[in-house]
């Protein structure tokens, strides 16, 4: 199965975050998955790739022409595109299921797209946000309420799933 993960590209001031990105890699590379990702070297994205490649398996990076620079080196595939929009499409298309870890706007974008599908039913693919160390707490908080206020049902709702650890990930996503 082919894993899109969003994450942070830098490593955030927490090194809970590191370690998360660690378990993930592990469990992707170990369960003989494929990783669908941003294609950087450093923070986050780097430290996942690294260990789902240590832990035998497929790594395929999507990263725009502005920013090979930062690109990952020892990737299975590196796919190069024009830009944002071209990259966030190619990884959504790559993905069978979609995981975000801790990371800024542009991790919060990215699964938010992927959410907002997932909910009007585009597709019927897993959808997990980790929720290490209570990272997403509040955006978690922000979709219940959306429920409370009306703006969406229930059964929408639970069409995403919030995970707090490392087997409650590989269950959502029916690899652990």
């Amino acid at each position: 199965m082919n894993i899109t993960v969003y994450l942070g590209s830098t490593p955030g001031k927490n090194p809970v975050f590191l370690e998360a990105a660690e378990e993930v890699g592990r469990l992707i590379g170990r369960t003989g998955n494929t990783m669908i990702y941003g294609g950087a070297d450093g923070g986050l994205m780097g430290r996942a790739a690294n260990a789902v490649l240590d832990a035998g398996g497929t790594v395929i990076g999507v990263i725009p022409e502005f920013f090979t620079f930062r690109g990952h080196q020892d990737l299975s595939e590196l796919h190069v595109v024009t830009n944002m929009s071209e990259r966030k499409n190619r990884m959504i298309e790559l993905g069978d299921a979609f995981l975000a870890l801790p990371g800024g706007p542009g991790t919060i974008e990215e699964i938010s797209e992927i959410i907002s599908a997932v909910r009007i039913g585009i597709f019927q693919k897993p959808c997990v946000i980790y929720n290490r160390n209570g990272y997403y707490d509040d955006l978690k908080r922000q979709y219940d309420r959306m429920v409370e206020e009306g703006f969406m049902t229930a059964e929408e709702r639970s069409r995403f799933l919030f995970a707090d650890t490392i087997e409650e990930v590989g269950q959502a996503l029916g690899i652990g």
